[in-house]
């Protein structure tokens, strides 16, 4: 009998899009005859998913899965809307949120983590649903967010069931003071996240290329009005503030009432709690943000299949 390499098993992974144990039985069952094992892969139905790996997944769902002090958010793509509603694709999704929480927002350790229940990796439980449903599917990213002491507070938009839906929030607030007390204005935070989308907790935390981009921009902006050069600096330093009440979690007004800063809006509310806290990081996944997707004329697609 052949012997059975994992360079084997990673050949006919690379060629069906079948999962690795799968891959490994399929060769074991065949002798180590590749395309006898192609073709037991097709016949269990297991190699479908190759055919359409290269559809562009768009659509989907963001998962949340919270468990006190530590939260977890991951993303699942489908091609159509439709199958978000899938009842097996959710638990899918449910499930793989569940269990980043124990592998830190890593996503490749999380399709290679053992799936509850089936003996087999994430993965290779997508790799299966795949083959059932009959969409590319993809897991495509994950993060998680904890605190030592306080909560994680996470907030999902437009849901299509409890924790999956399109826009996933996660919010750390580190403090001495009981999780209730600290749950309400958790929500807000989390909410507040999802509506203005800031690109950085602090001040320190924005991208120095993406600031250096911003000055420049300000400061051949102010130059055209003629002032001179100290004047430009004191100008390009007023817009900057600006600037980071835009991008800035801390810094950016309080949707709730427009005028104060989210920074004052916690700090109030946890004085009035009798304690202090601090929001420590966010984690914020908006479905398909990011991911190119396909135009497509129908009617041209119509008059193609109709051979006009």
């Amino acid at each position: 009998m052949a012997e059975i390499t994992a360079g084997l098993v990673k050949q006919l992974r690379d060629k069906t899009g079948a999962g690795m144990m799968d891959c490994k039985k399929a060769l074991t069952e065949t002798e180590g005859a590749m395309e006898d094992a192609v073709i037991w892969l097709r016949k269990k139905g297991l190699a479908a998913a190759a055919k359409k790996a290269g559809r562009v997944a768009a659509e989907g769902l963001v998962a949340m899965h919270v468990d006190g002090t530590t939260g977890a958010l991951v993303e699942v793509n489908a091609e159509t809307d439709f199958v978000a509603r899938n009842e097996s694709f959710q638990a899918f999704a449910a499930e793989a949120a569940a269990v980043a929480l124990k592998t830190g927002g890593d996503v490749e350790a999380l399709k290679a983590a053992e799936y509850p229940g089936k003996g087999h990796s994430v993965e290779e439980e997508l790799t299966a649903l795949v083959a059932r449903i009959g969409e590319n599917m993809v897991l495509r990213r994950s993060a998680s967010l904890s605190v030592g002491s306080g909560l994680i507070c996470g907030y999902m938009h437009n849901q299509a069931a409890p924790d999956l839906g399109k826009i996933g929030v996660l919010v750390g607030i580190e403090s001495s003071l009981p999780a209730e007390s600290l749950a309400e204005i958790g929500k807000q935070l989390a909410m507040h996240v999802a509506a203005a989308a800031p690109q950085a907790l602090r001040v320190e935390d924005v991208d120095a290329t993406a600031l250096e981009n911003e000055r420049a921009i300000l400061a051949d902006q102010a130059r055209s009005s003629g002032k001179p050069e100290e004047i430009i600096e004191k100008m390009v330093e007023g817009r900057l503030r600006k600037y980071y009440e835009e991008i800035v979690l801390l810094e950016q007004l309080w949707v709730l009432d427009g005028k104060t800063k989210v920074s004052k809006a916690v700090e109030d509310a946890a004085k009035a709690a009798g304690g202090t806290a601090t929001v420590t990081g966010y984690c914020r996944f908006a479905l398909g943000e990011g991911i190119e997707r396909e135009e497509s004329d129908f009617a041209a697609e119509v008059a193609a299949q109709l051979g006009n």
